[in-house]
């Protein structure tokens, strides 16, 4: 194990640390470690415990993350690390995100070498919470700007602000689950909170590329104005934010039914009202993946699950009547 000292963290007495990365803030004694299982108490330092220790490894298409407008039609090496600072009942990757499991060691260059020798242009921090690895992706990030490789992180938005504006300059890309649009369902099941999430969204979109991901549930998060709400908090910030519905799948301590098709199709259609790029996802709606422009209509991307063809872009603009794209190309 690298032992690698966490950034955001201050000494308390007798020995307790407490960690300033997300809005847990959690007070360790020592020995003890986080609520993420990534910082530990060690000798009355907090020490990131999983820096560079690493769940999964896999070449991906960018628009399984998802991210549509976003180097459209490539590849991109993902990986994450073992933990999470929330605590989703219906999480669909608990194994790796609530659950201990075993980890393998990827130095910062051994990552960047992956990505070169698989002609990956780009790397995304995904699967489980990226956040709680911060350390390592700020020194990935250094060797990575060297190379001219992108980052992307797929995140819960969980972290609090001085840490995320130190970190934005090396992001250029990101996914960030908007789970509910309920401070009291954030607190009470997820473990988390949403001012946080919708702040972390807000700063973001002005810095960096970011798309906005909302997992469908019924009896949680499926009433007409619970989309609503959340159609309304992404257009306040800006209109051309792609928002991706997706559909739930029972998982982990959730065993109800999957999200009704027509509710998916409801979603759709409310967010279309007031937003440019709206997605449905974990399901097959026809005209529900394709990217089409805001001005004339003209079908830009064509999408078929992970197959992706530009049909309607040329040097940054639409075809049809030049409007310059809302896309990292």
């Amino acid at each position: 194990m690298v032992k690698k000292e966490a950034l955001f963290w201050k000494p308390l007495k007798n020995g307790n640390v407490q960690c300033l990365l997300c809005p847990h803030n959690c007070i360790l004694t020592p020995g003890q470690s986080g609520m993420c299982n990534g910082k530990q108490n060690i000798d009355g330092r907090l020490i990131a415990i999983n820096y560079g220790e690493t769940v999964s490894l896999a070449i991906d298409p960018i628009e399984k993350k998802p991210l549509y407008h976003f180097m459209p039609g490539s590849s991109i090496l993902s990986t994450a690390p073992n933990g999470c600072n929330l605590r989703c009942p219906f999480c669909q990757n608990y194994s790796i995100s609530v659950l201990k499991t075993h980890t393998e060691y990827i130095s910062p260059e051994e990552l960047i070498n992956l990505a070169l020798r698989y002609n990956s242009s780009s790397i995304a921090f995904t699967y489980s919470e990226p956040l709680i690895w911060y350390e390592y992706i700020l020194d990935v990030a250094r060797l990575a700007e060297k190379e001219g490789i992108k980052l992307v992180l797929v995140t819960n938005g969980m972290i609090n602000e001085e840490p995320l504006l130190k970190l934005l300059p090396h992001i250029h890309g990101m996914n960030i689950d908007l789970k509910s649009m309920d401070q009291g369902y954030y607190r009470r099941v997820l473990k988390g909170d949403l001012k946080t999430v919708k702040r972390t969204i807000s700063i973001a979109q002005e810095k960096t590329h970011v798309e906005v991901t909302n997992l469908i549930i019924p009896g949680d998060n499926d009433k007409s104005e619970d989309i609503e709400k959340l159609v309304d908090f992404i257009a306040s910030l800006r209109k051309t934010i792609p928002l991706h519905f997706s559909r739930y799948f029972p998982h982990h301590k959730y065993t109800r039914p999957p999200t009704p098709p027509d509710t998916m199709r409801m979603a759709y259609e409310i967010g279309k009202k007031k937003l440019y790029y709206v997605y449905v996802g974990n399901i097959f709606l026809p005209g529900t993946e394709n990217t089409y422009c805001p001005e004339c209509g003209n079908l830009l991307v064509e999408r078929s699950f992970y197959q992706t063809k530009i049909v309607g872009i040329e040097d940054g603009k639409c075809s049809r009547c030049s409007r310059k794209v809302d896309f990292v190309l």
